[in-house]
């Protein structure tokens, strides 16, 4: 047979009531007990029948676990006060930051040019002031950004020089005499000129020689123009 639920609710009946309470009180007595071997638990229990009368039990001492207990709850106490001041304490610091960003907020419109109305002339020359400071700093820092970037430029520069300078004397030191004494006699060569307006074609004879002239030069190329 199936045992109903019990309604958790007052037991009108004396003697039900008295009954129930002898069986219940038992059972929690033989819980505790159990509870403290089993698990190494400090338990006190302390109950008083609807008659006044007492029933205890003490895993150890009953006094001690009572004093144990009120120094417990005591410090739950000042715990708990010391938990309510620092909420306190955290408000009101709290409320002081948002003042203080409601403050940078106005200055901030102010120096950004809002807000001017109610400013009075002390003010508006502090302001001033403060934007003047503010831009010999910007300046300042740009100045050195830009005296930075110069003499980086010039560095780059430098070494732009000196790569050119190597190039060339590369370049000098690799040509062919071949070569050499070819654009030698080229720069020596002369060519003579046909004046503007002269409708008589002259004969030039050129001669293309390899090394320095009157030295025995090899003749390469001769030719007419007309």
């Amino acid at each position: 047979m199936v045992r109903g639920k019990t309604e958790m609710r007052r037991i009108e009946n004396a003697t039900s009531r008295q009954v129930t309470f002898s069986k219940r009180r038992n059972g929690l007595l033989k819980k505790a007990f159990e509870l403290s071997v089993l698990c190494d638990a400090e338990i006190g229990l302390i109950v008083f029948s609807p008659r006044g009368k007492l029933f205890e039990f003490s895993s150890s001492s009953m006094q001690e676990t009572i004093d144990r207990y009120k120094m417990h709850a005591k410090d739950m106490i000042i715990n708990h006060g010391s938990t309510e001041a620092n909420i306190q304490q955290w408000k009101q610091e709290a409320e002081g930051i948002a003042k203080n960003i409601e403050l940078l907020e106005v200055s901030k419109r102010k120096l950004m040019g809002e807000g001017l109305v109610s400013c009075s002339v002390e003010e508006l020359h502090e302001l001033e002031s403060q934007l003047e400071q503010s831009l010999s700093k910007v300046r300042g820092r740009k100045n050195q950004l830009l005296e930075k970037q110069i003499a980086q430029l010039k560095e780059r520069e430098g070494v732009l020089l000196e790569e050119n300078a190597l190039l060339q004397k590369q370049a000098s030191n690799g040509a062919s005499p071949v070569w050499k004494q070819l654009q030698l006699s080229l720069n020596n060569t002369t060519l003579e000129l046909i004046p503007q307006g002269d409708t008589q074609y002259k004969d030039v004879e050129t001669e293309l020689y390899i090394g320095c002239p009157g030295r025995g030069s090899t003749h390469l190329l001769r030719g007419t123009l007309y």
